[in-house]
């Protein structure tokens, strides 16, 4: 059980929402996508969602600022969402538009809103749940994009509402959040994907 739930922490990383987000999207839209176009934005939100802030991890550990990639302490998190929000300002302006994809481009600002929030919070001494804010934010996604699309993907949505107490369960087994920072987590990874929905649906 308990490598169950910590399977949950692997899968649905931080790090790998943007992407899985933008992977569902080029699967379910109805929308023709040129191959080449798909294979270009997720090699791209590869580099600049996964490989630098690996690398940028490295070297802050090397510095002193963070000790485990985990992020225990709440102090720890300050350098890492800043840069997190560096990031997905560029992806916002150079991988996405409102125009050519108007979807994954809200969808991506609803991420920095939550990134943004969850710095903010970090100010104030106060640790949220990155696990709870990704997969939060890509359950949200998908209920619009059902909307939008007007397509069933009701079996993807009930995954993703178990995926949501899977991560959650599995972070309160590895005591590395309690239930109000996974409540707060899931409130802003949900709520800037909602109030989103009036740009493009």
């Amino acid at each position: 059980m308990k490598l169950f739930l910590k399977l949950g922490s692997i899968l649905f990383h931080p790090l790998l929402i943007p992407i899985m987000g933008t992977a569902i999207y080029f699967y379910i839209t109805p929308r023709f996508v040129e191959q080449e176009m798909v294979i270009t934005n997720l090699f791209a939100l590869t580099i600049i969602s996964v490989i630098i802030p690996i690398v940028v991890f490295f070297l802050l550990r090397s510095l002193g600022f963070v000790e485990s990639i985990y992020l225990k302490d709440v102090k720890e998190r300050k350098f890492p969402l800043m840069i997190q929000c560096v990031l997905l300002l560029l992806i916002i302006k150079m991988v996405f538009n409102p125009y050519d994809s108007p979807e994954l481009y809200f969808f991506f600002i609803g991420i920095l809103f939550s990134a943004f929030s969850a710095l903010i919070m970090v100010l104030f001494k106060v640790k949220v749940s990155l696990h709870q804010i990704g997969v939060a934010g890509i359950l949200m996604f998908l209920i619009g994009l059902s909307a939008h699309f007007k397509i069933n993907l009701l079996p993807a949505i009930s995954f993703f509402f178990f995926v949501n107490g899977w991560v959650a369960s599995s972070r309160l087994q590895a005591d590395a959040h309690t239930y109000p920072e996974l409540s707060v987590g899931l409130l802003l990874g949900a709520l800037p994907q909602f109030v989103l929905f009036n740009m493009w649906l």
